[in-house]
């Protein structure tokens, strides 16, 4: 009997798969969310309701309650009789969720981490390659696509899901802002500091030390703020 409710338990503990309509508005959500990310959709951008419901094909309906979803994590504000726009973001506005952010990343590997797989780390290597192609001209919105990707894999490592979505939560809040300050930095040197990080953190996966991962993602997030923090919010002469 005890076998028989141990193999329940674990049934009853594997990810449920998602109907059709759970699918729509993941793939709708995750679509309007990068756009926004990526300064496709600027600060003060208008979205209507009706030209994303014919873009996507579907009915109005899936695409309220994805905006009403972005509103809530504050990519989008709803003004009453005039539409739904995205918000704008401030570094110093940003300050406190810049530095609970540093703290969660410590936490990714204590909190139910989620031992790194050879086809894991496989892919942390596609990541540290696709980064090494960035050379010539180099694409703001490729490297902060790139971003995104290499975020998602750490916080797969963990598996307690409130401090997951907690952390992806404030993570989209803010990685706009690197965007927004890019005129103002050396894109270069920006390349040349995530290499070093995603190195030092594969290194450590590839050990199995979890927990050194999030130091080492916590210095990042604090070295990236302070240096976003040094220029004005003017763009230059």
């Amino acid at each position: 009997m005890k076998t028989v409710a141990i193999v329940a338990a674990t049934e009853t503990a594997r990810p449920q798969p998602k109907s059709l309509s759970r699918e729509r508005f993941d793939r709708i959500y995750k679509a309007i969310r990068e756009r926004i990310c990526l300064l496709e959709y600027g600060p003060g951008t208008r979205l209507a309701e009706e030209d994303l419901a014919q873009e996507f094909g579907v009915s109005r309906t899936p695409i309220r309650s994805v905006l009403s979803r972005l509103e809530g994590e504050g990519l989008l504000q709803s003004r009453h009789g005039v539409g739904t726009f995205v918000t704008d973001v401030d570094i110093e506005a940003l300050s406190q969720v810049f530095q609970l952010r540093m703290e969660l990343a410590v936490l990714l590997g204590k909190l139910d981490p989620i031992a790194r797989s050879p086809d894991d780390i496989d892919r942390v290597r596609v990541l540290l390659a696709r980064c090494d192609a960035l050379t010539g001209e180099l694409d703001p919105r490729e490297f902060a696509r790139l971003n995104m990707d290499f975020f998602q894999e750490l916080a797969a490592m963990t598996g307690n899901q409130p401090l997951r979505e907690i952390s992806e939560r404030l993570y989209y809040l803010t990685t706009r802002i690197w965007l927004k300050s890019v005129t103002r930095l050396n894109l270069r040197d920006e390349v040349a500091v995530f290499r070093r990080e995603m190195a030092d953190i594969l290194a450590a996966m590839e050990i199995g030390d979890l927990e050194a991962v999030g130091h080492i993602r916590r210095s990042h997030i604090s070295m990236s703020f302070n240096r976003m923090r040094l220029y004005p919010d003017t763009k230059p002469d």
